[in-house]
């Protein structure tokens, strides 16, 4: 089973956009209203009955059952009747909320997340049963809402199902989320062709083991000073003001601007590895704890985490090998002779191995390191991959990353 998202802006009229805006207060209603009604309950019964607290307590019948999906959808039905504000969205469209909160409450229980929090405003809404011919050239078909313009950035896919649609509000504008899926088994791409290491840093955005050293773009950087003026001007305004109000819709446009521009470099530079080889190895880093480290703000603006999902749905789509290899001493190991050479500091940003002179750049001996635990763990030789020079061989000089920098 394949599953794809494609994503269009919408170009919804004035009295559509009021409804997108009522459909999701409405939503957000219903979400507070389920959770608080689940949060009682959970209250009630945290302490035994000996011990009650002495301030207040949560009192409810001994025989009430535990909120669930299923209750509160029947206790939704008859909420209908009492409040017509409840009729004016699908019934799905509040279904799918409810159900969205018990996932919430399933991660928790399963995942370790966090106890689920109410909202001071919902975002989205999902159709989760939609017909075929609901999407068309230009436009696409809501229930109960009717035809809304959509800007069609690429071609819609053929031969795949429509499963669901989920309506997105953001800075920019609404958008929708058209899911997609083909009943067809691809197999895992197999191990083949010219293999290449990356190893990502902070003085360089990566590294690649045939040399190649890519720069990393200031996302955040560039518009920091922007946002630092619109967010001293914000403190000064009154909370829930006009005035307010509209600096928050530019202090969302400044961001939601540095996510697209980070999203759409990602995209461009995984196109760019994947032109150049047929096996793609980085490393399995843990990115919670680097951001957590000195240069925090540094690792969340590069945004590796997102650039490694995008690598590997890139390489799985154009059927590049992708893995994810040990990280332990990649800095560490001479590519050349396999030495540890002992651990450098971040200055430090030579390689030199005082056993057999290799020398090259810190971050591509890295690279070069990650791509022989690479083709080891696919069990290949690698005496053919030896670094040379600072290159690996068989590698053209003309790879065109730096085009992107």
């Amino acid at each position: 089973m394949i599953t794809v998202n494609y994503e269009y802006k919408l170009k919804p009229s004035t009295q559509q956009i009021k409804t997108f805006e009522t459909w999701l207060d409405v939503c957000k209603q219903v979400h507070n209203f389920a959770l608080r009604e689940r949060k009682d309950w959970v209250n009630s019964r945290k302490s035994a009955v000996n011990s009650c607290s002495l301030v207040s307590e949560y009192i409810l019948p001994a025989d009430t059952p535990r909120p669930t999906y299923y209750s509160q959808c029947k206790a939704l039905t008859v909420a209908k009747k009492l409040y017509p504000e409840l009729q004016l969205p699908h019934i799905h469209v509040l279904q799918q909320t409810l159900r969205q909160l018990e996932a919430a409450f399933v991660a928790m229980w399963e995942r370790g997340y966090g106890f689920p929090r109410f909202k001071k405003q919902m975002r989205s809404f999902v159709y989760p049963d939609v017909k075929q011919n609901a999407v068309a050239h230009g436009r696409v078909k809501l229930p109960k809402i009717g035809w809304v313009r959509m800007r069609m950035s690429r071609p819609l896919p053929e031969g795949f199902t429509l499963k669901q649609m989920r309506v997105v509000k953001r800075a920019s504008g609404f958008f929708v989320m058209l899911t997609y899926q083909l009943g067809a088994a691809i197999p895992d791409v197999p191990f083949s062709g010219y293999p290449l290491g990356v190893d990502i840093g902070l003085d360089k955005y990566l590294a690649t083991s045939d040399g190649e050293l890519v720069s990393r773009p200031p996302f955040f950087s560039a518009l920091h000073r922007e946002l630092k003026l619109l967010q001293r001007r914000l403190k000064h305004k009154q909370k829930g003001s006009s005035n307010w109000l509209k600096l928050q819709t530019k202090i969302a446009r400044v961001h939601q601007k540095i996510h697209d521009t980070r999203k759409d470099w990602h995209f461009k530079l995984a196109h760019r590895l994947c032109d150049r080889a047929q096996a793609i190895f980085i490393e399995d880093i843990n990115f919670k704890a680097w951001a957590k480290g000195l240069f925090g703000k540094h690792t969340l603006d590069a945004a590796y985490g997102q650039f490694f999902n995008i690598l590997s749905y890139i390489c799985w789509k154009r059927g590049v090998f992708f893995l994810k290899v040990d990280k332990d001493y990649t800095s560490q190991t001479c590519p050349s002779c396999q030495t540890i050479t002992g651990r450098k500091d971040l200055s430090e940003r030579i390689h030199r191995c005082q056993n057999c002179g290799y020398t090259t750049n810190r971050d591509v001996a890295a690279a070069q390191v990650i791509v022989q635990r690479g083709i080891s763990a696919v069990g290949q030789p690698v005496e053919s991959q030896n670094a040379s020079g600072g290159v690996l061989s068989g590698v053209s000089g003309n790879t065109g990353l730096d085009k992107i920098q």
